[in-house]
């Protein structure tokens, strides 16, 4: 990602010609509130604007854009036909072809009428969940829920939506009902979900099983019905509660966001707020003081503590307390903060590193007190790369796991992914690693311009990617001045969620014969650049106050050997299975995603490496392997349950469903049982950083658990010790033809 600065100076003529509107508009106007309808209009305008004149390859503004749009609009606000009415989608369905024609009149007529009707809505929905769960559910009766909301006809009158949200409520309550009652019966609870693979396939810390409990008072099946329907009224008290925080500004974001997603499935409006969490994603770090709050009716709950942040240091605050009060001086009157909006709570306690904030908590034995804490710079240590050497009889290897491609775009001397990469290789080769594993699985990408960086740690100087624009104007990418620090024998680990510029990396190992990509057949097929515009900077003088940003498509890239990584992604040169394997996923789904396409391809030397016996080795140990055997077991199973959307409703038939499933959940439990037999170790400087860190010791304590039940980190290790028996030669082809550009 390029910074507004490279933006503005390749679209200068746009952004002259929107400063002086603004000047002409904007200068002798007085602020005006931040949630009204001009607001609106102006953000419709500039965002509209920006987009059709900047975006890659914008669609027309027509009829049929205005289908999409109404589409996406009324299923983003309500996608599982809760709210709405027949009669409601027959009102706004004379807006669905006119869209277009709305925001070229900067027309709200259509988002009005939907805006007020959603909050009218979710109004009556409250009623209706609080009559419906004041009654006890028959659970004897035959009845199905049927959860295909894609295909289920919005409720004809007021009486059948009541009916559905019964079932769904009767749906929630009876799982409710049914977990405790195997937990009276003393038998453990498998959850279908809780199989120590998260949902991107990687292992995740083994839970403790539930303890058999048998309480002394045996309740009857009545009692525990009640008790699970109150938990699920307490759980949709809560959602309403959130819900209750919206305003009209956050809808209207939902609205704009439908038609910016038109033009591509990356293009996103950023409102203020999720401008803020987007920076402190790509950075990693954000400045605070490390808690994670909850809204609550009688305040703002201490829901986490950072570890190492300075709340936790402080010990002052444990989770569980409720803030009541903030202020930014012990003189100054606190602000109350007791059914505030979340956010804007957040904003009050958040604030510059050095600075000091007073909070009044009312702590979990009743007591008030008002404790000040100074802020930090809080990191968040997992969205950083971090390394394993792997100890495999007497040899050893390196592993490092890259959650993102990360980089602070405002302070670039803070930490990124490029630096924090080149001293892990640097420690792992003080050790004597025989190889390394670059395990990018579930990194969704990050700064274009930091993995271009870092694919010159593996490979020699040259072009890592190409980059087009919209007028056709190609670019070839270098890692000009990057040297070389790791030169043997390489493995990129990937899966269906490594996206952009993991996509980079590995096609760009791939194409100069460096390293075997091994992992899903895949990766996710995301093969556009986008840029992050302030709209604050191209209206300086506005009434509105805070605009937020725009994050807009502006380039696609390609591989040097010309191919796209659009739709496609890349393939694995060994296949591993995994949960996924017969589920379409990825950028190749989306009926608005940019088309596949190639280019000319780029001038480089690939090295003189031959893969293939390692390869065909790899899949050879695959298809004997009984634990990959297990997992496309399990992968056939997921995929046959995907599309299973009706429910029964019969405590009797519901229970037996879940035995059965509870039978092959059993099986596939050995999945995360699996032990490869290597041993992780940490590196030298981090175990010095334990010792005085006993968060970060328990930390990787826990990864390196989860990584002695991944198959798919031993076949990398298998892999590299084959590349290493051949001693791969790492120099590249001498003497062969050079293929030139033909831009």
């Amino acid at each position: 990602m390029n910074s507004i600065w490279s933006f503005m100076k390749k679209n200068y003529k746009v952004i002259l010609l929107l400063l002086a509107i603004s000047a002409i508009l904007w200068s002798f106007i007085p602020k005006k509130p931040d949630n009204s309808p001009e607001k609106d209009q102006l953000l419709l305008e500039l965002v509209t604007y920006l987009m059709e004149r900047t975006h890659y390859d914008p669609p027309k503004l027509d009829d049929k854009f205005s289908e999409h749009v109404y589409k996406e609009y009324i299923n983003a606000l309500d996608p599982m036909k809760r709210y709405f009415l027949q009669s409601d989608i027959d009102e706004f369905a004379k807006y669905e072809y006119l869209i277009d024609d709305m925001i070229e009149l900067k027309e709200l007529s259509f988002f009005d009428i939907t805006y007020e009707r959603i909050t009218q809505r979710m109004e009556e929905a409250k009623n209706i969940y609080t009559d419906v769960l004041s009654q006890p559910f028959n659970f004897t009766e035959k009845e199905d829920f049927d959860a295909d909301y894609e295909n289920l006809p919005y409720a004809k009158d007021e009486e059948e939506l009541k009916d559905r949200w019964r079932k769904q409520l009767k749906l929630n309550t009876l799982s409710t009902l049914t977990d405790n009652l195997k937990i009276q019966e003393g038998t453990d609870i498998i959850d279908a979900d809780e199989d120590e693979y998260d949902e991107f396939d990687n292992p995740v810390e083994k839970k403790t099983p539930k303890e058999k409990v048998k309480p002394t008072e045996k309740k009857s099946e009545e009692q525990l019905e009640k008790e699970a329907r109150e938990s699920t009224k307490k759980s949709l008290d809560e959602y309403f509660d959130n819900l209750k925080d919206l305003e009209r500004k956050d809808w209207f974001s939902v609205y704009l966001n439908a038609i910016v997603e038109r033009f591509d499935p990356h293009s996103f409006y950023f409102a203020p707020e999720n401008k803020e969490k987007f920076d402190a994603s790509m950075s990693g770090s954000i400045e605070g003081i490390g808690a994670v709050l909850r809204k609550k009716p009688e305040g703002v709950e201490i829901n986490e503590l950072v570890p190492g942040g300075p709340a936790w240091r402080g010990k002052e605050i444990e989770t569980g307390d409720i803030i009541l009060k903030v202020a930014q001086s012990p003189d100054e009157e606190p602000m109350d903060v007791v059914g505030m909006r979340l956010d804007n709570v957040v904003k009050q306690i958040k604030g510059k590193k050095g600075t000091t904030v007073y909070l009044t908590i009312k702590k979990i034995d009743g007591s008030i007190k008002v404790v000040a804490i100074t802020r930090e710079v809080i990191e968040f240590e997992e969205t950083y790369a971090k390394s394993s050497i792997i100890k495999d009889g007497d040899k050893s290897y390196g592993l490092i796991q890259l959650p993102k491609f990360y980089i602070d775009f405002e302070n670039k001397d803070n930490r990124n992914a490029f630096t924090d990469v080149a001293k892990e290789i640097k420690e792992l080769k003080k050790q004597n690693v025989d190889g390394i594993v670059m395990d990018l699985r579930n990194n969704g990408g990050g700064s274009l311009q930091t993995v271009v960086d870092m694919v010159g740690l593996f490979v020699k100087e040259g072009p890592v990617v190409q980059v087009k624009s919209s007028k056709g104007k190609q670019q070839v990418l270098d890692d000009k001045g990057t040297a070389v620090v790791w030169d043997g024998p390489l493995v990129v680990l990937v899966n269906n969620f490594s996206a952009s510029a993991s996509e980079i990396f590995a096609a760009a190992i791939q194409d100069y014969k460096r390293g075997v990509i091994i992992g899903s057949k895949h990766t996710y097929g995301k093969g556009t650049v986008q840029n992050l515009v302030d709209l604050n900077e191209l209206l300086k003088k506005q009434p509105f106050g805070d605009l937020g940003a725009l994050k807009i498509t502006l380039q696609k890239f390609y591989r040097i050997n010309g191919g796209s990584t659009q739709r496609e992604g890349v393939l694995s040169d060994v296949v591993l299975p995994d949960r996924y394997s017969y589920i379409d996923m990825g950028e190749r789904d989306m009926d608005n995603a940019m088309p596949w396409d190639k280019i000319d391809r780029a001038s480089y030397s690939p090295y003189n490496n031959n893969f293939e016996p390692a390869i065909r080795k790899s899949r050879q140990r695959i298809t004997e392997n009984e634990q990959f055997k297990l997992i496309d077991e399990n992968a056939k199973w997921i995929n046959e349950r995907k599309d299973e959307k009706k429910f029964s409703l019969n405590l009797e038939q519901y229970r037996k469903r879940l035995e059965e499933n509870e039978k092959k959940i059993k099986k596939f439990k050995a999945i995360s049982k699996y032990n490869n037999n290597l041993t992780f170790l940490s590196l030298p400087s981090e175990i010095e950083r334990i010792k005085t860190d006993t968060i970060l010791e328990k930390k990787r304590d826990r990864w390196h658990e989860m990584l002695n039940s991944d198959v798919y980190i031993e076949e990398g290790i298998n892999i590299l010790k084959d590349l290493e028996n051949k001693k791969m030669a790492n120099k590249p082809i001498e003497n062969q033809i050079q293929i030139v550009n033909q831009h």
